[in-house]
C-alpha cells in the first residue's frame, strides 16, 4: 500500500502538476476547492483550479462513482437558461477512525466525517497496559470504533506520544514502554486500510490548522496533557525535524534546581507544565493558585520567545485542561514573549487556547488521513 503520510510536505495542493501522479493532484485540488470553500459548479472548479472543463467533468465523474463527492442540483436563484449542477464534498460517503493514545489512564478514539464532525466516541482504559500488551489494546480499541459506523473506513489516523518516524514506528514512548514499534504496519496489517502515526503534538497542530481558527501564517500548537510537546505547520507544511524529533520543547531545562524529569534530567518544562504536577501544585493548600500559574506562564514565555523570533510565528495555540491554561498562565506567556521579541516579531502574534478542546488529537488523526489520502486539509 502506498504512502502519502503528510509529514514534510504541503498539506494543500496548490496549482497544476505535470508528473506521473498528476490526475491524483488535480483530483486532490479539486476536493480542497470542496472542502474549503463549499459546493461548486463544474465550471466554478475548473476557474478555481485552472483545470480544463474536460478534465475537471473527467475527475468529477470519477469522484462521484467512488463516492466521495455528490450532485446537489441547481443554486437556488439560478437565471434563465440551463442551470449549472452544484457538486459538492460527500461528507458521509466514507469515515475515518481517530485514535489519542497520548493520555496516562486511558485511550480514546472516534468515528469522524470527511467534515471532520466527531460522530461517535469510544475509550479504553490502560490500566497499566505496556510494550505488546498496549499495542493490542489499540486494536481492540481500533476495532471497537470501526464497529460503530456502516460506512467504508477510509483510513486510520493515530496521535501517539512519543517520538514517531515517517513509517509511522513510535521509535520511543516511554510511557507506553514502546520503542521501535511499527504501530502503523501492526495495524494495516490487522484492518487492511491504510494507517497513518503521528506524534499527538503533529496531529493537534494539524487538527487545529484545518478545523481550528488559524490563518495561513506559522502556527505551532503547545500540547499540555501528561507531558508536554508542540506541533509546527510552517510554510503549509508539517514540520518533522531532523529523526522526527521538532517541538520535543518540553525538555527544555528551565530550572536547574528543579525536578526531575522524566527524560533524566532536572528541572526540564515539562515538571512545570504538565497537567498533573500544574494541578498538583496549584492544589496546595494555601497556595495563590494564579500566582502560580502567571509564574509557570512566565517561564514558558521565556521558553517561547526565541521560537516565535526564529520563526516569526503568526500563533500560538495552547492546548489541555482549559481550567489551568487559560487565564493568568496565557496570559503571562503572553506578556513574557512580547517582553523578550523585537515588536516586528511579535506584532500580529496571538496566543490562545483552542477552541477544539478534547477533540484536537482525534480530530487532527482524522486529517492525517484526509490529507494523505484525498490531499485536502
Amino acid at each position: 500500500m502506498t504512502s502519502h503520510t503528510p509529514v514534510g510536505r504541503q498539506l494543500r495542493p496548490q496549482g497544476k502538476l505535470l508528473q506521473e501522479d498528476a490526475r491524483r493532484h488535480h483530483r486532490s485540488l479539486l476536493l480542497q476547492q470542496l472542502f474549503r470553500e463549499g459546493p461548486a459548479s463544474r465550471a466554478d472548479l475548473a476557474r478555481a483550479s485552472g483545470l480544463t472543463r474536460v478534465t475537471v467533468s473527467d475527475l468529477v465523474g470519477e469522484m462521484l462513482a467512488d463516492g466521495f463527492v455528490t450532485e446537489l442540483g441547481a443554486p437556488a436563484g439560478s437565471r434563465v437558461g440551463k442551470p449549472p449542477t452544484l457538486v459538492g464534498l460527500a461528507a458521509d460517503s466514507h469515515h475515518i477512525i481517530g485514535l489519542d493514545l497520548s493520555e496516562t489512564d486511558r485511550m480514546s478514539g472516534a468515528v469522524v466525517n470527511l467534515a471532520g464532525t466527531v460522530l461517535a466516541r469510544h475509550e479504553v482504559h490502560v490500566d497499566g497496559a505496556e510494550g505488546e500488551q498496549a499495542v493490542e489494546l489499540v486494536q481492540r480499541l481500533t476495532s471497537e470504533l470501526v464497529a460503530m459506523t456502516e460506512r467504508p473506513v477510509l483510513g486510520i489516523g493515530v496521535g501517539s506520544p512519543g517520538i514517531v518516524d515517517t513509517a509511522g514506528t513510535v521509535i520511543d514512548a516511554p510511557n507506553l514502554a514502546w520503542q521501535d514499534t511499527p504501530l502503523s504496519a501492526r495495524l494495516a496489517e490487522a484492518f487492511d486500510v491504510p494507517v497513518y502515526v503521528a506524534n499527538d503534538a503533529n496531529t493537534a497542530v494539524l487538527g487545529e490548522h484545518t478545523f481550528g481558527e488559524s490563518g495561513d501564517g506559522g502556527l505551532m500548537v503547545l500540547r499540555v496533557g501528561t507531558g508536554v510537546g508542540a506541533g509546527f505547520v510552517l510554510g503549509g507544511s508539517l514540520l518533522h525535524g531532523h529523526l522526527g524529533a521538532a517541538g520535543e520543547i518540553g525538555h527544555v531545562v528551565v530550572d536547574v534546581a528543579g525536578e526531575l524529569c522524566a527524560c533524566g534530567r532536572t528541572g526540564c518544562l515539562e515538571t512545570l507544565l504538565s497537567a498533573p504536577r500544574l494541578r498538583r501544585r496549584v492544589g496546595e493548600p494555601g497556595v495563590d493558585a494564579p500566582a502560580v500559574l502567571s509564574d509557570v506562564g512566565t517561564r514558558l514565555g521565556e521558553v517561547l520567545a526565541p521560537i516565535v523570533a526564529a520563526l516569526n510565528l503568526h500563533e500560538i495555540v495552547l492546548s489541555g485542561p482549559a481550567e489551568l491554561l487559560d487565564g493568568p498562565l496565557l496570559d503571562a506567556a503572553d506578556r513574557a514573549i512580547r517582553e523578550r521579541t523585537m515588536p516586528i516579531s511579535s506584532t500580529g502574534l496571538a496566543v490562545r487556547t483552542s477552541k477544539l478542546g478534547e477533540d484536537v488529537v482525534v480530530v487532527g488523526a482524522a486529517v492525517l488521513v484526509l490529507s494523505a489520502e484525498l490531499g485536502v486539509s
